[in-house]
C-alpha cells in the first residue's frame, strides 16, 4: 500500500525538530572565516580609532584658507610630514600646514584637510610651502571623526551570523581577536549503486560515472561543513551499513546517502536502514525529489536519503538537507534567498506536486531579470548536463499545470 504523500514543509519541520545545535568553541578570529557566530560579538574599540585624514593632503586651520582661490592663493608652510602608521602630533599654527597620507593621524592643533589636487604644488617631495588655490567647503572637511562608524560597546554582529569575508574585517577592524563559533559539522556523502564508476574509466554498459557525491561534497563545504568521507557503494545492504559503522568511528555529524531509496528491487538504502530503524521513508508533494529519507542514530548521527537521479539530488540538498546543516551550526537565515523574475518561455508543471525547475537567470537589464528553463527538458530528474548552467530553481505552486511565457515565478538562487 503506497505510503502518504506529505507536503514539503510538514517534511522539513521534522527535519528541523529532529536536528540539534552542534557544540561550540572558541578559536582565534583570524582562522574563524566560514564559521557561524555562537555569541553576538561587541566592538572593543572605535571604528575609526582615531581622527585621520580621508585623503593624501595637508592638515591646516580653516580659518588660513576659507578664502583661498586661483584669484587668492594662500601660501603655507610645511612644518611636519605625517605618514600612516606614525603617533606624531607636530604643531600646526597659523600660516603652517603638514603633509600627510590617506588614514594618517590628523594633528590634535589642525582642523581641515586640504586636498593635494587643490594646491599648485600637489604632493611634491622636499617642498617647505604649498600653495592653496581653492577654499574647502567647510570646517573639518575630509577628516575622519573617532567612531563614526562604529563605538565601543556597540553590538556588531548577531549570534547566528556566517563569518564571511566582510563580517571579519569589520570585526578585526573593531579590536576583536576571537569568536565563539559553532563546531564545523562534519558530513559523509554517500552514492550508491552498482552502476556508478569513480575512477575515470571506460564506461562499460549500463554504467555511469558518479556525479552526485562530488557535487553533494562542495555544496557541503560551502555550507561550512567538513567532508569526512565521500564515497560510493554497490547495492548490496551490508556495504551500507558498513559505512554507518565506519561513521561512528570518524565521529560524523551527517552523512547523505543518494540513491536506493524508493520502492525497487535494489534500494539498498531503504531496505538495509529499514531494517535497523535508523531511516524512515517518505513521500513528497515535490517534482523531483518525491522519496525521501531521514533519521537520527541513535548515536546522534543525522542520516538523509535523497533521491540518485542528479537534479533530484540537488532539488532535495537545497530544500532539506543545506537548512539542516545550517540549522545545526545555529545560523540565523537557513533558506537560500527566493527573488521573483518574469519566464522568457513557458514549460510544464505537474499538477499535484510542487515543481522546482532548474532555471538560467538573464541579468543583463538590471531592470528586469529573467529566468528561462536550463534545458529544453525543462525538469527531467537526470539532465545533470545541463544543471551546470542553472542559477536556481523556479519554484511552482502545485496547483499549476502549466507556466505560461512572460509569468512571474519565484526563483530560490544558488549561484
Amino acid at each position: 500500500m503506497p505510503s502518504e504523500v506529505i507536503e514539503v514543509e510538514d517534511h522539513l519541520a521534522n527535519i528541523l525538530r529532529s536536528v540539534t545545535p552542534l557544540p561550540t568553541e572558541t578559536i582565534q578570529l583570524r582562522q574563524a572565516g566560514g564559521r557561524t557566530l555562537a555569541r553576538d560579538l561587541i566592538a572593543a574599540h572605535d571604528i575609526p580609532s582615531f581622527e585621520n585624514s580621508s585623503m593624501d593632503g595637508f592638515a591646516v586651520l580653516y580659518a588660513d584658507v576659507s578664502n583661498a582661490s586661483p584669484e587668492n592663493p594662500v601660501s603655507l608652510e610645511i612644518v611636519a610630514d605625517i605618514p600612516a602608521g606614525t603617533d606624531l602630533d607636530p604643531l600646526v599654527a597659523s600660516g603652517q600646514a603638514a603633509r600627510l597620507m590617506t588614514g594618517s593621524v590628523m594633528p590634535s592643533s589642525a582642523d581641515t584637510i586640504v586636498p593635494f589636487e587643490h594646491t599648485v604644488e600637489g604632493l611634491t617631495d622636499r617642498l617647505d610651502r604649498v600653495t592653496v588655490i581653492e577654499a574647502p567647503r567647510t570646517q573639518g572637511v575630509f577628516v575622519r571623526r573617532p567612531a563614526e562608524d562604529i563605538a565601543v560597546g556597540d553590538l556588531l554582529l548577531h549570534a547566528g551570523t556566517h563569518l564571511g569575508p566582510r563580517q571579519l574585517a569589520s570585526a578585526l577592524a573593531a579590536g576583536l581577536v576571537e569568536a565563539q563559533v559553532a563546531r564545523t559539522p562534519r558530513i559523509a556523502i554517500v552514492s550508491t549503486g552498482s552502476e556508478l564508476v569513480t575512477d575515470g574509466s571506460p564506461l562499460a554498459r549500463g554504467q555511469i560515472p558518479d556525479s552526485n557525491s562530488p557535487m553533494l561534497a562542495e555544496l557541503a563545504r560551502e555550507a561550512g561543513a567538513e567532508v569526512v568521507l565521500h564515497s560510493s557503494v554497490s547495492d548490496h545492504d551490508a556495504e551500507v551499513l558498513a559505512v554507518v559503522q565506519e561513521l561512528e568511528k570518524l565521529k560524523a555529524d551527517l552523512v547523505v546517502f543518494t540513491g536506493g531509496i524508493s520502492a525497487g528491487a535494489y534500494d539498498v538504502v531503504k531496505s538495509a536502514l529499514s531494517a535497523e530503524d535508523l531511516m524512515q521513508f517518505t513521500q513528497v508533494r515535490m517534482q523531483p525529489g518525491k522519496p525521501q529519507g531521514f533519521g537520527v542514530a541513535p548515536s546522534g548521527l543525522v542520516l538523509f536519503g535523497l533521491p540518485g537521479n542528479p537534479v533530484s539530488t540537488a532539488v532535495s540538498w537545497e530544500v532539506f538537507v543545506r537548512p539542516a546543516l545550517l540549522a545545526m551550526q545555529g545560523r540565523t537565515e537557513i533558506h537560500r534567498r527566493v527573488i521573483r523574475v518574469r519566464t522568457t518561455t513557458g514549460w510544464k508543471s505537474p499538477s499535484g506536486r510542487r515543481q522546482y525547475t532548474p532555471v538560467a537567470l538573464d541579468t543583463s537589464d538590471a531592470g528586469q531579470w529573467t529566468a528561462g528553463p536550463a534545458s529544453s527538458g525543462h525538469s527531467g530528474s537526470h539532465l545533470v548536463g545541463s544543471l551546470a548552467l542553472a542559477d536556481g530553481y523556479a519554484v511552482i505552486a502545485a496547483e499549476t499545470e502549466v507556466v505560461e511565457a512572460g509569468q512571474e515565478v519565484d526563483v530560490m538562487v544558488v549561484a
